[in-house]
């Protein structure tokens, strides 16, 4: 009739992929997670306050349909391009993480919102070694890179397009699951 489930055993991304959607059925039995709880889950256990606006965004480019939830799909298809994805796909779903208003092009106000929510939670919760770069700083180099036509926008073939050129760009714009593993997200409930 049908295969046993064939679990991972190795660390790496499959393994942590395994994580990532056990501990969602675990602290989310209904299927279904709201931005409170997201917010919950992600904020107490990578730097408190000043990760809420970060996981407010995520939230909003993981509800694909826009209804105020996270279904199992929304998660399981977003955490796997994250962890699993090529570059461009990767990319392509951090594009979406900085255009907040969806029309298809990120603003500087929309960048800046973005990297300020990232460098609250990275140095609140000592995530990663400070950049010496602000904020802002970081927000103009981006655009003075990738914006060629400049229209004071940036659109998805040139946030790609830059970011696959530039290294240091790129680390700035892909979202990094490694930032928020599962194990870190949700230490009170070991696997």
């Amino acid at each position: 009739m049908g295969q046993a489930a064939m679990l991972p055993t190795r660390r790496d991304e499959t393994y942590e992929l395994y994580q990532w959607f056990r501990k969602f059925i675990h602290e989310c039995p209904s299927g279904l997670i709201t931005l409170h709880e997201f917010q919950r889950h992600f904020c107490d256990r990578t730097g408190g306050r000043g990760s809420a606006e970060y996981a407010e965004e995520l939230f909003r480019t993981l509800d694909n349909n826009g209804d105020g939830l996270v279904d199992f799909r929304e998660f399981v298809l977003g955490v796997s391009l994250l962890l699993e994805g090529s570059a461009v796909e990767k990319l392509h779903w951090s594009f979406k993480l900085y255009d907040k208003d969806k029309d298809g092009a990120i603003t500087r106000d929309e960048m800046l919102g973005i990297m300020q929510a990232v460098y609250k939670m990275t140095v609140a919760a000592s995530l990663t070694p400070q950049n010496p770069l602000t904020p802002e700083e970081c927000t103009a180099r981006i655009f003075q890179s990738l914006d060629k036509d400049n229209d004071a926008v940036i659109s998805l073939p040139e946030f790609t397009e830059g970011a696959l050129r530039d290294a240091w760009i790129r680390d700035m714009l892909e979202c990094d699951p490694g930032t928020v593993t599962a194990e870190r997200n949700f230490k009170r409930h070991p696997l």
